[in-house]
C-alpha cells in the first residue's frame, strides 16, 4: 500500500509517497528541475513487494523552500528519515539526487545500507568552463523574466541530447516546463567542501550507474567516484545519455533489484 506525506522538518516541508514492503526501504532522490515523479518509470519496472520511499527535495516539486534560507539535501534527507523512523536505508540518487545521497553516505555512513548512484553530480564540483557559460546564460534568461527562454536553453542543453531522441522525449519536455525555475535565479544551498576530497571515505558497498554519452563532467565525476573505492561497482552503459531513469528504466530497475542480492554473494566472499 503506498501513502502519500508530508513533513515539516528543518524549516521546510517535504512532501514524498511511501510503499510499504520487504526489507530494507529504497530511498530514491530525484535530479535537478524534477521530482519524485521522474522515478516512475523505474517504480513501475521494481518489484512489486519493495519497500520504497519517493520524495520531492526543498525547492522541487511539492516540497517548497523558505525564501532566503539555506539549507542541506543530505540535512533534509536524514530529517527526513528520522521523522519516518527509519533508522537504516538503502539510498538511490540521480544526478543532483545522486550528489544528495553521496553526501548524506559520507557524512551518515551508519544510517545506510547500500547506495544507488545514476549519474551522479558532487557537492562542490570545479564545473568545466563550458558548462558554466551555458549555466550563465540559463540564469541570465531566468533573471531577466525570461522563463520560457531559460527552459528552452535547459531544453537544449547537452546533458538531455541522447533523452531528447528517445521515446521519452515528451515525458522529459513536460518535467522542464512543470519546473518553476527559481533556482536558477538563486541557489539557497548551503556551500560545502569538495566531495572529490572524501570519495576515499566510502564505506559502503555502491552501485555506479552511467551512461557512456554523458557529458564531460559527469563522466570525470564517475570515474573519480569509481576509482575512489574498492566498494564500488560500476556499470557503464552503452549509448546511453544522462537520464537512465528516462532511456533505460527497465534496465537499470533490474540492476537495483539485483545489487542486494549480488552484494549478498561478495560479501560472503570477502570483496564488500
Amino acid at each position: 500500500m503506498t501513502q502519500d506525506f508530508r513533513i515539516e522538518t528543518n524549516g521546510a516541508t517535504l512532501s514524498g509517497w511511501r510503499r510499504e514492503g520487504t526489507g530494507t526501504p529504497l530511498v530514491l532522490v530525484h535530479g535537478f528541475g524534477g521530482s519524485r515523479h521522474d522515478w516512475e518509470p523505474v517504480i513501475a519496472e521494481l518489484p512489486a513487494d519493495m519497500a520504497l520511499i519517493a520524495y520531492d527535495q526543498r525547492g522541487f516539486g511539492e516540497s517548497p523552500a523558505v525564501p532566503g534560507e539555506t539549507f542541506s539535501h543530505a540535512e533534509d534527507l536524514l530529517a527526513l528519515l528520522d521523522t519516518l523512523d527509519i533508522g537504516k536505508a538503502d539510498l538511490c540518487g540521480l544526478s543532483m539526487g545522486g550528489g544528495t545521497v553521496l553526501n548524506f553516505a559520507l557524512n551518515w555512513p551508519e544510517r545506510l545500507r547500500r547506495l544507488v548512484l545514476v549519474s551522479p553530480l558532487m557537492v562542490g564540483w570545479s564545473w568545466s568552463a563550458d558548462w558554466v557559460e551555458r549555466w550563465k546564460a540559463i540564469g541570465r534568461a531566468a533573471r531577466s523574466g525570461d522563463m520560457a527562454a531559460a527552459r528552452e536553453l535547459w531544453w537544449r542543453h547537452p546533458l538531455f541530447d541522447t533523452t531528447r531522441q528517445s521515446p521519452s522525449a515528451d515525458r522529459l519536455r513536460a518535467g522542464i516546463e512543470a519546473f518553476h525555475g527559481s533556482q536558477w535565479v538563486e541557489d539557497l544551498q548551503r556551500p560545502e567542501l569538495p566531495e572529490v576530497d572524501r570519495l576515499t571515505a566510502l564505506s559502503r558497498p555502491t552501485l555506479l550507474l552511467t551512461g557512456s554519452h554523458d557529458t564531460q563532467d559527469f563522466r570525470l565525476m564517475a570515474d573519480l567516484i569509481a576509482g575512489a573505492s574498492d566498494q564500488v561497482h560500476r556499470v557503464d552503459h552503452q549509448d546511453a545519455g544522462h537520464l537512465l531513469n528516462l532511456e533505460l528504466p527497465e534496465t537499470i530497475a533490474r540492476e537495483i533489484a539485483a545489487f542486494p542480492r549480488a552484494c549478498s554473494k561478495n560479501a560472503q566472499k570477502g570483496h564488500f
